[in-house]
């Protein structure tokens, strides 16, 4: 039996089965655990969340004459109701990139703290909340839909020792917007989602001291490293409920259009559109992040790198439309102007991805800082154009990521 109570009538012992609420709002990563620790409760009535259903049948029942709010007979009724709650909360329309920072921070610091969560309670052996991953996919997918340049760009400002958890954020939002640039359906690309947040799993079972070695990898080593796909699948495999695309894209994320990729050495046709997506968007995530051994590349060059991998590495077609998904100058790339001007892509245009909106800050000409200025390059009868994408190593400005983020970037 499934009861809705308030969150004042808690106690150790209860099996709480969901919150009432927008996932935003909840204390904990997942919802369904016994309650073993009476902080717990304490930070459950400290939120915002008034209501709870706990199951019967697998914790502590109501002490008898205490009221109820609901209840009902099956998980089904409970999935039913918050789905239809979580539907009348949901607000996609499209937004700017300044209206969307302040959420889309907010969901990733809620999806750090989602995914540390999950890949500790895989490392020491425990089933994965593939329920938990679900919600969480949702909120992302909701930002990238109000405006897909927010959480993946502040998924990219990760530092090289939280670079595994956020590195699963970022790709879930890289596949999800690679998704809808597909015209995949709606569970598509929940699925594409599901797939990018897991597809690291494996990771959870690795050494940490190999994981996070700040050098050039041993071959023994590598083989290692290389074991995290079949690793990850086996977890998928333990959990209930599993997407049948995670788990393809868990095991395939590796493999290359010529045959060359782990574990399978799959070619061509013979890997899915999915763990193609994968592909794409785990390189492109792990080549424009800082790790353990190196500063990670621009976004413009990773991209240009990645298109002279592209035969072999890629499929072409998911590549291109992977470039469509964030852009030729994805958000971050310094630009020159033809007036001398630097500045950096703050917003896709809606109509060209040769005009993205930019921040200026610099004159080359005056060789000094100008009063930031942001310019509409899709404007009618804008006089600025992209001369060329620019190196961040070249001119060394330490506060980049901050001015087109708003965001401090953190040391590492």
């Amino acid at each position: 039996m499934l009861k809705r109570i308030s969150v004042h009538q808690l106690t150790v012992g209860m099996y709480l089965k969901e919150f009432c609420g927008s996932w935003m709002e909840h204390p904990f990563w997942r919802s369904s655990f016994v309650i073993t620790d009476p902080k717990d409760i304490e930070v459950v009535r400290a939120s915002s969340i008034r209501e709870v259903w706990i199951d019967c049948s697998k914790g502590r029942d109501l002490p008898a004459g205490q009221p109820l709010v609901s209840e009902a007979e099956s998980e089904a009724q409970v999935d039913a109701e918050l789905a239809s709650a979580a539907n009348a909360e949901r607000e996609v329309a499209r937004t700017t990139l300044a209206a969307e920072f302040t959420r889309a921070a907010k969901i990733v610091a809620k999806s750090r703290q989602a995914v540390t969560s999950m890949f500790e309670e895989a490392r020491m052996g425990k089933a994965v909340d593939t329920h938990g991953a679900q919600r969480l996919v949702e909120e992302i997918s909701d930002s990238v839909s109000r405006n897909p340049g927010a959480v993946i760009s502040l998924a990219r400002l990760k530092t090289a020792d939280d670079y595994t958890f956020m590195h699963s954020v970022a790709v879930c939002a890289l596949m999800i917007a690679l998704a809808r640039q597909l015209a995949l359906d709606e569970q598509q690309t929940r699925s594409a989602g599901i797939a990018g947040l897991l597809h690291d799993l494996g990771k959870a079972a690795m050494p940490m001291e190999v994981l996070n070695k700040p050098g050039k990898l041993t071959d023994a080593e590598f083989a290692i490293i290389k074991s995290h796909p079949e690793e990850g699948y086996r977890m998928l495999l333990e959990a209930r409920q599993v997407d049948d695309v995670a788990l393809d894209v868990v095991l395939h994320h590796h493999e290359k259009t010529d045959g060359s990729g782990y574990p399978k050495r799959l070619k061509g046709a013979e890997i899915s559109l999915f763990a193609r997506m994968g592909a794409v968007c785990d390189v492109y995530d792990a080549i424009t992040s800082n790790r353990p051994y190196k500063a990670g590349w621009d976004p413009a060059e990773s991209l240009r790198k990645m298109a002279e991998w592209s035969n072999g590495h890629f499929d072409p077609m998911v590549f291109q439309a992977f470039v469509k998904s964030i852009g030729i100058y994805p958000i971050g790339s310094l630009v020159l102007l033809n007036s001398g001007r630097l500045g950096v892509v703050t917003e896709q245009g809606e109509k060209s991805l040769l005009s993205p909106r930019i921040k200026t800050f610099f004159s080359t000409r005056s060789n000094s800082r100008i009063r930031p200025e942001v310019i509409d390059l899709s404007r009618p009868g804008c006089p600025h154009k992209i001369v060329s994408r620019e190196d961040p190593a070249k001119w060394n400005f330490p506060d980049l990521h901050e001015i087109w983020s708003g965001v401090p970037r953190s040391p590492g």
